[in-house]
């Protein structure tokens, strides 16, 4: 049985476990969308690390949800107020931050783990989350893995129209026939 939380300070070491020490959640720290483009390449692994834990810890409302198997932390899932995310707030795809809008903007799961139920959980423990703090709605921006010739696992962590729409997500905007911006209404 999956089961998902918020990632507060007390679990800062589950989502060490969850990032692992190798591949890209070990580098990004789910960091990539709360920088600009320009800004990004000046940050470290050690500033990223640091700037989630600040956010896992200081934070009134966790920055996301961990999975847990059999109570051991298998996954996460970055979720929190859209205007939290200024490379969001200034592509030209995404649209504007809206209030009462969130995005759910990454996932990990932990190799052993996935194709098991658990990035769906996340992202119903992610919409809970959301709502639990007064979201009208949350958006995802997710990847059409049919639309390229060859997905790399790593293009993985936006997650999968798929995976969105069966979670009653509706397509807003295909900004590319291999992505899409979505949208729940709670």
């Amino acid at each position: 049985m999956i089961t998902v939380h918020p990632a507060t300070g007390e679990r800062w070491d589950d989502v060490v476990a969850v990032m692992g020490t190798r591949g890209d959640p070990s580098r990004c720290w789910c960091q990539f969308f709360m920088f600009r483009q320009r800004d990004w390449h000046s940050t470290t692994t050690e500033s990223r690390r640091a700037a989630l834990q600040d956010q896992v810890r200081g934070s009134d409302a966790s920055p996301g949800v961990l999975a847990y198997a059999d109570n051991q932390p298998v996954g996460w899932c970055a979720v929190a107020p859209k205007a939290a995310y200024p490379r969001l707030l200034h592509s030209p795809n995404t649209g504007p931050a809206v209030d009462g809008v969130w995005s759910v903007t990454c996932f990990v799961v932990k190799v052993g783990h996935r194709r098991q139920g658990v990035a769906t959980a996340l992202l119903a423990g992610a919409v809970d989350h959301a709502r639990s703090y007064g979201a009208e709605a949350v958006e995802g921006y997710p990847v059409e893995p049919s639309a390229r010739a060859s997905v790399a696992a790593a293009d993985l962590y936006h997650g999968t129209a798929s995976l969105f729409a069966d979670a009653g997500f509706v397509e807003i905007n295909r900004p590319s026939p291999a992505r899409a911006v979505v949208r729940l209404d709670l």
